[in-house]
């Protein structure tokens, strides 16, 4: 992935420049600035080579993932992928310049006034469009055998096609969805790097090695301890743009899974989206049918600043593109029009994906329950007891309440406020940045 920045206003290349330094970690390339007298528009790309043309911009991760920015005769045209799996941010100078960035450290060289462009909209520099929006669809009436064997073709396919090279790397937790993505993989490539991490004797850390062991990847653990997590907490919180407990907890992990996989591969896959779409979290099993199917969809339409936030800022920190096929527009099309029922049935999560991938991985693994990644990987309540100790019930207290109006839910949360505050500064205005629900 790339990294995008401009402004339409000229004699601005030099700002731009800025901005993109401050994200120069997302590829390992050249940075780029094309100016004209009404903007100037710039990149980082992977393999170092400058955009078209002087009048557009893009990020692109594959497939209909993916950011576009064009000018337009001093106008702004702007684009972001249904899910919003690539990052955008937007914002506007004092001088009322419109600015975009693909992260909010580099907007903030330009202006602080930032909101996140929403995905599945277009932005013509008056108004935003929605082109897309996830919607319920009519179910298929085909029989569960013949449902799964098209979810796995669709599955297939979509991991063949961001295969590029004969070595790609793959996160590998051991649970389901990570496990499919190794599996699909590892017969299409020479060489499939995996990696998981985990503190020691984390549950994550077993089934991982179960699953490389059967498709016989090249394997590797990150084993972590507290004093690792705190040593790189104000990393993982600069790149990844949150205090949200939840977020920041389950990035840990995947931050140190990232430095390992890119000593290896340029690419990775990841598993995230197929929960989602496939009622994979315990709380689901509490919802009636009606409240389950809506429950997925916004879930799923949640996904741009949690889950998929997470594994973006924890790739591209190492300059690591990271690949999320559950999400590809077909399995995403396909996925609504199954039943809620072939999901979630008889109390087993994801049931429809199980039968998809039979005889692909070892039974353990295809009958393995959802934990969350910060869960699986160990984390559980270290770092909360941390803060805990570090943090007294006063300062809680006096701190909780932020300038915005929002309460930080925790200690934990707190400790990482500050550290954001420290390395981004205090930023007033915070409407962009999601906040995971506590279910």
């Amino acid at each position: 992935m790339a990294a995008i920045a401009g402004i339409f206003a000229p004699q601005s290349g030099a700002i731009v420049e800025r901005m993109l330094k401050r994200m120069q970690h997302r590829a390992r390339g050249e940075i780029s600035v094309q100016t004209s007298d009404t903007a100037a528009l710039g990149v980082i790309h992977k393999d170092g080579m400058p955009p078209a043309d002087n009048s557009r911009v893009e990020d692109r991760v594959s497939y209909h993932h993916y950011c576009l920015v064009r000018n337009d005769n001093g106008r702004p045209q702007l684009e972001r992928d249904a899910l919003g799996v690539v990052p955008l941010y937007y914002g506007r100078r004092e001088d009322g310049a419109f600015c975009f960035a693909s992260e909010v450290k580099g907007l903030l060289e330009a202006t602080g006034d930032i909101n996140e462009f929403p995905p599945g909209c277009r932005y013509d520099g008056k108004t935003f469009e929605r082109f897309f929006t996830l919607m319920p669809q009519v179910t298929t009436s085909e029989k569960p055998d013949r449902i799964a064997a098209e979810l796995r073709a669709r599955l297939e396919k979509a991991v063949q096609k961001r295969i590029h090279a004969e070595e790609i790397g793959c996160y590998l937790s051991g649970g389901l969805d990570s496990s499919v993505m190794a599996a699909l993989a590892r017969p299409r490539v020479r060489k499939l790097w995996s990696v998981a991490a985990g503190v020691p004797g984390a549950p994550d850390l077993e089934a991982a090695r179960e699953v490389a062991d059967f498709i016989k990847s090249d394997h590797q653990e990150v084993i972590v301890t507290l004093k690792d997590m705190l040593r790189v907490l104000p990393d993982v919180i600069w790149h990844l743009e949150s205090f949200d407990a939840l977020l920041v907890r389950s990035s840990i992990m995947q931050f140190f899974a990232s430095q390992q996989l890119v000593r290896q591969a340029t690419d990775a896959f990841s598993g995230e989206g197929g929960d989602e779409l496939f009622a994979g979290y315990a709380y689901m099993k509490n919802l009636t049918k009606e409240r389950l199917s809506d429950e997925l969809i916004e879930s799923t339409r949640r996904l741009h600043n949690t889950a998929l936030q997470r594994v973006d800022r924890c790739s591209t920190a190492h300059g690591l593109r990271a690949h999320v096929c559950f999400l590809d527009p077909e399995i995403v099309e396909y996925a609504l029009q199954i039943p809620t029922e072939l999901k979630l049935r008889e109390g087993v999560e994801k049931w429809i994906v199980r039968q998809a991938v039979t005889n692909l991985l070892p039974e353990r693994i295809i009958n393995r329950t959802k934990a969350k990644f910060w869960e699986g990987a160990g984390v559980q309540d270290l770092l909360a007891e941390h803060a805990q100790a570090v943090i007294s019930d006063s300062d809680f207290s006096r701190e909780r309440i932020l300038p915005n109006g929002w309460g930080l839910g925790s200690k934990e949360e707190l400790l990482y406020y500050r550290i954001f505050c420290e390395r981004l500064g205090p930023i007033s205005k915070l409407d962009w940045m999601g906040r995971t629900p506590s279910s």
